[in-house]
Order: structure tokens, then sequence, then C-alpha cells
């Protein structure tokens, strides 16, 4: 068994974070690896609204073992993410954890030539690329719709103002586009009986 504690080194090089090199386990069923390393993210991780930006760090704690059909990574990746809440858009934060069991496939392995290429990962030139891995697992687990809190109510429809700072009762008269016209011929008769009343008090 050997361990991997660097965050730089042959089996990840700079220009791609994700990918490690298994020359050293490659075909060799039984023999295992750890991997204890820290990434920058080079693609946004996450859904729509919320997700670890680019540049950002995510811990790698994996164990990659040789097996007949190729080398079995299981472990975790964890990153901090930010978003808005999906209701009242105020920022939100936190830290996803993914935990990964995949399979890269040896090149001309059973699994590989039975298996599309969509369903299984592949070992490439001795190496594994777990970007899309990581890149899919985060996504399940994030939420499509992040609150800021469980209850939080939103945005008032009518102005945008946060609902959860406004005045207790907040609320606005809106009238039904139908009976505008309508009230506003009561609005003009209102207006006419005030005026006649003025002209009746100043006769007296």
């Amino acid at each position: 068994m050997t361990s991997e504690t660097a965050p730089g080194g042959e089996s990840a090089p700079r220009r791609d974070p994700f990918v490690l090199d298994v020359r050293s386990i490659n075909r060799r069923p039984g023999t295992m690896t750890e991997v204890h390393r820290t990434i920058e993210t080079t693609v946004r991780l996450g859904v729509e609204m919320i997700g670890v930006p680019v540049g950002s760090d995510v811990d790698l704690d994996l164990r990659l073992e040789s097996v007949s059909e190729g080398i079995l990574v299981t472990g975790t990746a964890c990153g901090e993410t930010v978003g808005q809440c999906s209701r009242c858009l105020e920022p939100v934060d936190g830290t996803v954890t993914v935990f990964l069991t995949e399979l890269f496939a040896y090149p001309d392995s059973v699994t590989e030539q039975t298996t599309e290429e969509d369903d299984v990962h592949r070992i490439v030139d001795d190496r594994i690329d777990l970007e899309q891995a990581i890149i899919d697992a985060v996504a399940l687990e994030l939420p499509m719709s992040p609150l800021c809190e469980p209850d939080c109510p939103g945005l008032c429809q009518v102005c945008g103002i946060r609902l959860a700072v406004a005045e207790p009762g907040h609320g606005h008269d809106v009238i039904d586009p139908r009976w505008a016209g309508l009230a506003g011929k009561f609005a003009e008769l209102s207006e006419d009986k005030g005026d006649a009343g003025d002209e009746t008090k100043g006769n007296r």
C-alpha cells in the first residue's frame, strides 16, 4: 500500500488537478493506494443556483484499488459552496461532501468492451480523470432550490421587498385588472361629489 499526500505530484498535473496517475497500481489486482490532497477547481461544480465556484479548494480523500476489470475509486470530495436562496435571492453558503464509488475500466477489459461509453469511466494512458464523476456527484447532492432558511417567506410579489424583513402585515391593495376601469369611474364620481359639495358650501 502506498499513500500520497502532496497536493501536486506526477499523479495530478497542475494543468488538470482532477487527473490521477495510476501507473503504480495499474493491472495489479489487490494493489491499493490512498490519495489525500486539496485541489483547486478549474470548473464550477454544482447546479444553477448553488455550487463550488471556479478556483475554490476541493479536499479529496480517496482510495484507489486495482481490481480485475479496472481501478475502483472510493472516498469523498468536499468543498465550500456559494449561491442564492431560490425564494428571496439572498446569498447562501455551506459545505458539500460527496461520496464516490467509481470503477475506471482497463483498456480492452470485458467491462470496457461491453459497456456503453457514457456508462463507465475509462483508464486512458495510465491515468484516470475524476472531473466528470465529481461534477455528477456534486450536482446530485446539492438542492435545485436552495433556501437561506427552511421557512423563508420569499419576496413580496408587488414591491419585491424581502418578506423576512418587511413590516408585520406587509401587503398591498391590488385591484383586479378586470375591475380597474370601474374603480376609476367610482373615483371620478367621488371627486365630482366632493366638488359639488364645495360649491354648495360656497353659495351659502
